[in-house]
């Protein structure tokens, strides 16, 4: 078993070594744009990349989870056929969206929340979903495939080209909001590059009847869950606009993004995990290999929540080189909403690791009512919360609908794919993040750092003290 959690930990180290640092050049984003765009231009910005990431699911209509179930086992087709289906429907599918996005931009500009005078922004916008979609496939190709290090390597060179392109037309030669698109474009199409080479080598024009129909039946409830799961994510965003204004998103954006430093931890391990139990989901103690990683998940996320919650002041005023802060001044007064976004995140990774089930039992047909339902749960806090309590409401409501989904998916997943998990360490876990951000709530309006630096030691020395983790598994562990 330990070794198996070894490979696991092996691949999230690969991918997470890419994340970390393609995530990290992303989040030099905000720096740049808090620094030299106003609030309310920023709010434009987070706005349509939540339209984005919504329309994503439409581009793609769940056909990368379907490429994943059966190019694993090929039950269908050919390895070939396993990749050209689900590749060739998205091109097809993205193609026509992308040109009715392009095409009739000044008619989806109030649909998008943006005005006549950001009109070119839904023509980049067309062209970024449609680059992002036909990318989908092929890089699924080479996490299935075990190809780590190249799939690390395109993932940064989008991220370094991106990044570079925003410093060159928003720092340099102080350009406007349209050329945060422009570079997006830029990468994107490079990505789609960079990725030729699994697309030609496996491509081929057949048409498998059965294969295309398994491949809908198991991809299509991905559509409405996949929505429901975006919505969640950013929905907040274009409510906050039409409840408040750009300026209040502006903010939130901005520290909603300093949540990725969770988000970082979680997507690493979700790239590693999802190949991880299809390919081990058969061995004779898989139930107990997946039990234990919840815990080390959880243990790991305890820990960065705990370190993020007492220390996110001190981090957001870190002096850049020549001026301004790591986040602009003008954006500090939503700080606030940063553990909330972050024990969200925990909860987001909790419900990745119990898709294991769903998806062994091929029970994906329960996805869109969990998601739906923590969808519907978001949209009616973030019209219930924000009016009162502004950014901080529409951050709860983010919390509440992710709880949601663990609760849904955990019931689903226990009912068909049973685990004894190990429940005490979990609640302590969960309890620990609790008192940390109560500790947080009444010590930060003082500055003291060494109150602070005794507590985030007190409380992860706690993950040991209750032998949540065990010294002796984690030199065992390393050798």
């Amino acid at each position: 078993m330990l070794d198996k959690i070894k490979s696991l930990s092996k691949d999230t180290l690969i991918y997470g070594t890419s994340t970390i640092l393609g995530r990290f050049l992303n989040f030099l984003f905000v720096p740049i744009y808090t620094n030299l765009f106003l609030p309310g231009e920023f709010g434009v910005v987070a706005n349509v990349y939540a339209y984005i990431a919504i329309l994503n699911v439409f581009f793609t209509i769940g056909l990368e989870s379907g490429y994943f179930k059966f190019a694993s086992t090929l039950e269908a087709g050919t390895e070939k056929e396993n990749f050209s289906h689900p590749y060739l429907g998205i091109f097809l599918n993205a193609f026509v969206l992308s040109s009715l996005l392009f095409f009739f931009s000044k008619d989806f500009s109030a649909l998008f929340q943006v005005s006549l005078k950001y009109e070119s922004v839904i023509k980049y916008t067309a062209l970024i979903l449609f680059f992002d979609a036909i990318t989908v496939v092929p890089f699924a190709y080479l996490r299935l495939k075990h190809r780590p290090y190249r799939f690390a390597a395109i993932r940064l060179a989008n991220i370094a080209v991106n990044f570079l392109s925003n410093v060159l037309f928003i720092v340099v030669l102080r350009k406007g909001i349209e050329y945060v698109f422009i570079s997006n474009v830029i990468a994107s199409g490079i990505t789609v590059i960079l990725l030729l080479s699994p697309v030609i080598k496996n491509f081929c024009i057949t048409f498998n009847k059965k294969l295309a129909g398994e491949l809908l039946r198991f991809s299509l409830p991905y559509i409405p869950a996949g929505i429901s799961s975006n919505i969640i994510q950013v929905i907040n965003r274009p409510i906050l606009t039409a409840l408040t204004n750009d300026e209040t998103v502006g903010i939130f954006q901005a520290n909603y993004r300093l949540g990725i430093f969770m988000m970082l931890f979680v997507s690493m391990f979700e790239f590693a995990w999802r190949p991880f139990f299809l390919q081990n989901a058969k061995e004779p103690d898989a139930k107990r290999i997946f039990s234990k990683v919840m815990t080390a998940f959880l243990s790991v996320a305890a820990v960065i929540f705990i370190f993020l919650t007492f220390f996110i002041d001190d981090i957001v005023a870190i002096p850049l080189p020549n001026r301004g802060h790591l986040v602009g001044k003008a954006y500090w007064a939503g700080l606030s909403i940063v553990p909330i976004i972050l024990l969200a995140y925990v909860f987001y990774g909790m419900y990745i690791n119990l898709m294991a089930g769903i998806y062994i039992e091929k029970k994906t047909k329960y996805l869109p009512y969990i998601t739906g339902a923590a969808a519907l749960i978001n949209v009616i806090a973030n019209f219930s919360l924000i009016p009162s309590f502004g950014m901080t409401g529409a951050a709860v409501a983010t919390l509440l609908s992710y709880i949601a989904m663990f609760a849904g998916i955990y019931i689903a997943s226990q009912k068909f794919y049973k685990i004894d998990y190990e429940y005490n360490k979990i609640v302590i876990l969960i309890v620990l993040m609790v008192i940390s951000y109560a500790a947080y709530l009444i010590i930060s309006p003082y500055d003291l750092l060494y109150v602070k630096i005794l507590f985030f030691i007190a409380l992860t020395g706690s993950i040991f003290i209750f032998k949540i983790i065990n010294p002796k598994t984690i030199r065992q562990f390393t050798k």
